[in-house]
């Protein structure tokens, strides 16, 4: 057969192929369109299009997984990854205080226009620009506080009997509150904690009462927490720790780069993660009882030489709301056999996904486009159907599993709370009372207060212990 015949019909064959597929859809579409005239013709009450449709993307949807969705126009949704924890506002952090209901001072943020104002832990938020806070929720403080940079937000604070900074007022009498004006500014949450807080606002990188030991508490995975990690290992190598603990407790996650990047401080190689796409979910298709390697066609992290910390044992901590990015970290440590994990089970949410425009504008396709899989090539993910005996997520290493009850969860809180915050004053001993009153004891050494970090303190002893 002449060349030019055979390609003539190389491209007849295709243009075919590409015609029998269209038809294919257009059959569907023609369907869809009958069931959507039906409907309107004889269904005993009108109903709108619009509803119609909405009710038939719910439906296509929920076919898929519970992450993929259909978000009409209005609606937004996230991807892979999340925000940097930067904003305009005055740098504080609140809470309602359980006792009184009033809005009060968690902490400030160091450096922020509230820490140079001198605002304190515990303080009383009684207005924000004139408006009373009686009643009013965390996130309404919030959002009252948050706005452009370099604009003003009044606060009236609540001043206490015998406060250092009580004023009074012209008729010589004390003055029972007092007005501060900020400026907003761009704020940077901290990310990468220690134990507790110095009067200077850094951190103490050591356990009380546990000689040697490093505590790094990772709350999320921001722009910079890599670099802030760096800044900690530095100060808690320099100290020839014995043992590190890395607490990924309460972290939902943040962004996958930046997880890798913080796996690659503990690893010298090996893999880190795999990225499993449609393409190569269609490789292991088409190979499908030729290659029985699960990791065909997928995408992969690798660590790189030069870990931190290369001879001291490490143990991390995790719970039911480590997620994401954080399962990542741990699901890595633990198959390259780097770390020992302590706690219980983490939340199983390893997926990617995208968000694609529609043509019109008129919506938006929220799909699931990568999953994670750990190292030993296990998806982190959990399907809505798994059960718990199915490998999902980040399990504890055997004989670490240990869940605490609620009370002695709110005991943790309440004294990490009071650890955490810039103090004055006897604001510190408020919170240990608080804390020992939770626990049941007067001791309020970390040991003693969150059994979590105790069995870690163990495990971390064991560890060093096997260590050549």
């Amino acid at each position: 057969m002449p060349k030019r015949n055979l390609l003539l019909l190389c491209v007849v064959s295709a243009i075919c192929l590409v015609a029998w597929m269209a038809r294919d859809r257009g059959a569907h579409a023609r369907r869809f369109g009958e069931v959507m005239e039906l409907i309107d013709r004889t269904y005993l009450d009108p109903v709108s299009s619009d509803k119609l449709f909405e009710a038939a993307m719910a439906g296509v949807f929920s076919r898929l997984d519970e992450h993929s969705a259909w978000l009409a126009k209005g609606q937004s949704g996230t991807g892979e990854g999340a925000p940097d924890k930067a904003f305009a506002g005055v740098g504080l952090e609140l809470s309602i205080d359980d006792i009184s209901g009033e809005l009060a001072v968690l902490s400030p943020v160091i450096g922020s226009p509230a820490w140079r104002a001198d605002i304190a832990a515990g303080q009383t938020i009684l207005a924000i620009d004139g408006i009373s806070t009686a009643g009013m929720g965390i996130k309404d403080a919030v959002a009252a506080l948050r706005g452009t940079a370099g604009t003003e937000v009044v606060l009236e604070l609540a001043v206490p009997p015998n406060d250092p900074q009580m004023m009074v007022g012209d008729d010589g009498q004390p003055l029972i509150s007092r007005t501060e004006v900020l400026i907003r500014e761009p704020v940077r949450t901290e990310t990468v904690l220690g134990d507790r807080r110095l009067a200077d606002g850094s951190w103490d990188w050591f356990v009380e009462g546990e000689p040697g030991i490093a505590l790094v508490r990772i709350t999320g995975f921001g722009s910079h927490t890599a670099t802030d990690l760096d800044k900690a290992l530095a100060a808690i190598s320099a100290a020839t720790p014995r043992g590190l603990i890395l607490d990924l407790r309460g972290n939902s996650g943040g962004l996958i780069p930046v997880a890798v990047e913080v796996c690659d401080r503990f690893l010298d190689e090996g893999v880190i993660l795999y990225t499993r796409t449609r393409r190569a979910a269609d490789a292991q298709r088409q190979t499908r009882g030729m290659d029985p390697d699960p990791k065909t066609g997928l995408e992969v992290r690798q660590a790189t030489p030069g870990a931190a910390l290369r001879e001291v044992p490490v143990v991390v901590l995790l719970d039911g709301l480590t997620a994401h990015a954080a399962e990542i970290v741990a699901a890595a440590l633990q198959d390259q056999h780097r770390a020992v994990l302590v706690g219980s089970r983490s939340f199983g949410r390893g997926t990617v996904q995208s968000l694609v425009s529609l043509a019109s504008g008129e919506g938006l396709l929220k799909l699931t486009t990568a999953e994670y899989l750990r190292p030993r090539a296990i998806p982190i993910d959990r399907e809505s159907s798994a059960g718990d005996d199915e490998p999902w997520g980040v399990a504890p290493d055997r004989g670490q599993e240990i869940t605490p009850t609620g009370e002695k969860l709110e005991a943790v809180r309440i004294w990490r709370r009071g650890r955490d915050a810039l103090k004055r004053g006897d604001s510190e001993g408020e919170f240990l009372d608080m804390a020992a009153d939770q626990a049941g004891s007067a001791a309020v050494l970390p040991r003693h207060i969150d059994p979590v970090l105790a069995r870690g303190l163990t495990a971390l002893a064991i560890a060093g212990n096997s260590q050549p």
